[in-house]
């Protein structure tokens, strides 16, 4: 939960810091300079209420997305369950794996979690489960593709 909730803050104090430069030059002297004075007196406030939003999401979104993305891999399934509003289950034949893959983004490799990919030739079968320590998430990978091996289905 606290990839998400990094990944959340990095992304929103992006946005933060454009919108507040953005007002601090157009409040400069070397900034609009046909503004309207009822303009000039508001000026601070969607940098304001910017912030708040970036800080609430940032705050409730983790939390969110923690409570409904859920995985669970059985001996011939892959199950996972995703969706902020709308729900998606995906059921993955591990007969049908083609590739494990397990990857790390910048942030992942410095909180030491990563993200198992299990793709399969259907657009929609394949499967990301995001957020596992490095060791569950190599040794899930080796798991799954021994397993596919063994159960190999010729879907043809």
């Amino acid at each position: 939960m606290a990839h998400w909730a990094i990944d959340y803050l990095m992304a929103w104090g992006l946005v933060i810091a454009v919108v507040w430069g953005a007002a601090a030059w157009a409040g400069s002297d070397a900034g609009w300079s046909g503004m309207p004075g009822w303009l000039a007196d508001r000026l601070w406030w969607p940098p304001i209420a910017i912030t708040a939003l970036g800080l609430l999401v940032s705050a409730v979104a983790p939390v969110w997305r923690y409570r409904v993305h859920r995985w669970e891999i059985s001996a011939d399934v892959v199950y996972t369950r995703t969706g902020w509003f709308s729900r998606e289950w995906l059921l993955v034949p591990v007969g049908r794996i083609q590739t494990v893959d397990t990857g790390q983004g910048p942030l992942e490799r410095l909180l030491g979690l990563a993200t198992l990919e299990i793709n399969t030739a259907s657009h929609a079968g394949s499967s990301l489960v995001a957020g596992l320590p490095v060791d569950l998430a190599t040794r899930l990978a080796e798991q799954l593709a021994h397993r596919a091996h063994t159960l190999g289905d010729d879907a043809t």
